[in-house]
């Protein structure tokens, strides 16, 4: 829009507006988490490190990747949509600040299932808390790989 339109289109996150739940999350199946949890450990800390990398390294290898997946994906492209993610913190703000890219909190957690309750979309039965673990994240990982500010 602001390259062939001209014009600046107005952005609302909605985040800014009370919908706080994780965007992307990493999935796996339980009894991998049981008895892998080492290997699981490894995914999660490499796909940090790879965002680290990409955001704020070197990610001509990434890129290639992207446009060979996506011909219409231009190189000028690439650079606005990872601009954007760095001026709107869509990857690496809020707690990821401190505990690194991936950072989840049993706060964020409870407060999106209660938004979920109150708009009748699960029911009060559902343990919101089976359904994810901390174990994995808030490790710091990758925090080193940052440029400083």
């Amino acid at each position: 829009m602001e390259k062939q339109g001209r014009i600046e289109p107005v952005i609302f996150l909605l985040a800014d507006h009370g919908f706080g739940s994780y965007s992307t999350l990493i999935e796996t199946r339980r009894d991998l988490v049981e008895k892998k949890p080492g290997l699981v450990q490894r995914f999660v800390d490499a796909s940090v490190v790879g965002w680290y990398n990409y955001l704020y390294g070197n990610n001509a290898g990434a890129n290639a990747l992207i446009k060979k997946g996506n011909p219409e994906m231009t190189d000028e492209l690439i650079a606005y949509s990872i601009g954007k993610m760095k001026q709107y913190g869509i990857v690496d703000s809020g707690d990821a600040l401190t505990f690194g890219i991936g950072a989840m909190t049993d706060a964020r957690m409870a407060g999106f299932y209660g938004k979920m309750l109150r708009a009748g979309v699960v029911k009060p039965t559902v343990d919101f808390r089976k359904a994810y673990t901390l174990q994995f994240v808030n490790k710091r990982v990758g925090l080193e790989l940052r440029p400083a500010n």
